[in-house]
């Protein structure tokens, strides 16, 4: 975390602890049993895993605002309604399609979702790959300001990108046994290893198509995990029917990428290390991708559940603090062990059961905060962010007027822990917030425990974020009290493997939910001062949102 702080942030820090005390005595209790019949709702068979789009979207929509209602919050809406209609294009790729390596009179065969998962974000009925070009492009990174570009200028039009997943992972000159903290963040994941930016790059450098190679490690989860992303994709409507985009947008496994370097005449590990150096440049394996298949399209008219507490002093009841979490999660898909519902409990009916939570707790307070609290459950963020981003690009309030966003996503439900994690620590004043809420719990704020999986990037306070908006994410820890040290790494590690985004991500009795209660209660904590601040929060110095963010305050 940087230690530099202006005056303003001085003050307002000294403020903060000093009305501890006082905040204590006025926050309402979470309890355990408040969550649970939610959580236990939204994350029914019933609900069919809250697609959006379907009957589970109408379903958790529903919920959301008669709990809203019952609470006695005003619609979020500025049309008087209860939801931000968010309209996208749900597109399905035919399982059918076999992905074909060509080259001279060899050719290798690949199964869809055994050796590869594909889909188009185009909205057309069939694409296709008619012997495309196979080109290696590294981890197909262009980063101006770590002097980094894969590309070189190479023109890629029509071609197809075979790219690794993950930031370079460069090691440190000091330490060859280390990363360097100086380029892509060390350990730490940068938007750059995103597999969202892979596609981006593939998009701007006009290619026919991009295949990730999967690797677990660098990319925090298992194949099984690209598995379940092979069912319907959704993307926001726009004007050009996302042509704009790669034909075709794939993953293959780290096996099958190894046979087609192979096939190339290259071995993929040294390739992998030749790509860990700026003079790199873009490789043709003199090897041919084709695949065809159908796409099924259908509109989704999906729906961001909104409502609001409205402030309590007019001069600044039209500014606002905002509470997020998802609703979605993936729907009814493919069967594991004999179960197609893909109920998503603790990602996220937990954050969703916070927010509902979250607004109670502001309902019974007094008095009420003088800005505005909004509460916001966004659709389709395992899509790629799309309801946090329509709102962030199309908001219903505007940027300039909102001081913060505090996301939930998965909450904690292994017990109290003695620190607190945020992720992407060290980046706005709301770590200030953070911590001084944190210490009257007696605990410690810390950074994210496992960089390398960029979490700052794959969760709702994202979106807002890029637009320049202070964006928190914060919640659970590492050391949990009564636990032997490694219990952290443990139970991450089995929920990676065994049940992130798995039919098995179900409630379980088992759950203990006082870890989640405290992170509630801070979280509360901070809202509630951000929302009685004299000052916004702010960037610190040298994070890549803070100019946007003067801008937008600047009026320019």
């Amino acid at each position: 975390m940087r230690q530099d702080r202006s005056l303003p942030v001085i003050i307002a820090s000294l403020a903060l602890v000093a009305g501890v005390a006082a905040q204590q005595a006025a926050t309402p209790s979470f309890t355990a049993p408040a969550l649970v019949e939610h959580i236990k709702v939204l994350a029914s068979d019933r609900f069919e895993g809250r697609a959006p789009g379907s009957k589970g979207e109408d379903l958790t929509i529903g919920y959301l605002t008669d709990q809203f209602k019952a609470l006695g919050l005003a619609p979020g809406n500025p049309d008087g309604t209860w939801v931000q209609p968010v309209p996208m294009v749900g597109m399905t790729a035919d399982p059918r399609a076999t992905l074909t390596f060509t080259r001279g009179g060899a050719s290798h065969a690949l199964a869809y979702r055994d050796d590869f998962v594909a889909w188009t974000r185009r909205v057309v009925d069939r694409v296709a790959l008619e012997q495309s070009e196979l080109v290696f492009v590294g981890y197909g990174v262009n980063a101006p300001e770590f002097n980094w570009d894969d590309y070189k200028g190479v023109d890629l039009t029509g071609k197809t990108l075979v790219v690794l997943i993950g930031d370079p992972p460069v090691p440190d000159p000091a330490k060859p046994d280390a990363l360097d903290p100086k380029t892509f963040g060390g350990r730490a994941m940068t938007y750059y290893g995103r597999w969202t930016y892979k596609y981006e790059m593939g998009a701007e450098k006009k290619a026919a198509g991009v295949i990730i190679v999967h690797e677990t490690g660098p990319a925090g989860y298992p194949f099984s995990v690209v598995q379940g992303m092979g069912g319907e994709k959704f993307d926001l409507r726009t004007p050009d029917r996302n042509m704009g985009r790669a034909a075709v947008e794939a993953w293959i496994t780290v096996d099958r990428a190894k046979q087609l370097f192979k096939m190339a005449g290259h071995d993929f590990d040294a390739m992998k290390a030749q790509a860990l150096s700026r003079a790199f440049k873009p490789v043709a394996l003199g090897v041919t991708a084709s695949v065809t298949f159908g796409n099924t399209v259908r509109p989704v008219d999906s729906r961001n559940a909104v409502a609001t507490l409205p402030g309590s002093d007019p001069a600044l009841a039209n500014e606002y603090v905002i509470y997020t979490a998802h609703w979605d999660h993936f729907g009814v898909g493919v069967a594991v062990n004999g179960d197609n519902i893909y109920n998503g409990a603790l990602d996220n009916a937990t954050g969703t059961s916070g927010l509902i939570e979250m607004a109670r707790a502001y309902t019974k307070i007094s008095p009420k905060p003088k800005r505005s609290i909004l509460f916001v459950a966004v659709t389709a963020e395992e899509q790629g962010l799309l309801g946090s981003e329509y709102y962030a690009t199309t908001p219903l309030y505007p940027l300039a007027k909102t001081l913060a966003v505090i996301n939930m996503d998965g909450m904690n439900i292994h017990g109290r822990t003695s620190d607190l994690t945020v992720v992407g620590l060290g980046n706005s004043d709301l770590d200030d917030y953070v911590a001084a809420a944190a210490k009257a719990f007696g605990r410690t704020v810390k950074g994210d425990p496992a960089p390398e999986r960029g979490g700052y990037y794959r969760s709702d306070h994202f979106p807002f974020a890029k637009q320049g908006v202070p964006a928190l994410n914060a919640g659970g820890g590492s050391a949990y009290v009564g636990k032997p040290a490694n219990y952290a790494d443990t139970i991450r590690e089995q929920y990676t493997s065994k049940h992130y985004h798995q039919p098995s991500d179900e409630y379980s009795p088992s759950w203990d939910l006082s870890g989640a209660l405290e992170d509630l209660e801070i979280l509360f904590r901070v809202g509630v001062r951000v929302a009685a601040a004299d000052t916004y929060p702010a960037w610190k110095p040298g994070t890549e949102f803070k100019a946007k963010r003067e801008k937008m305050l600047s009026g320019k």
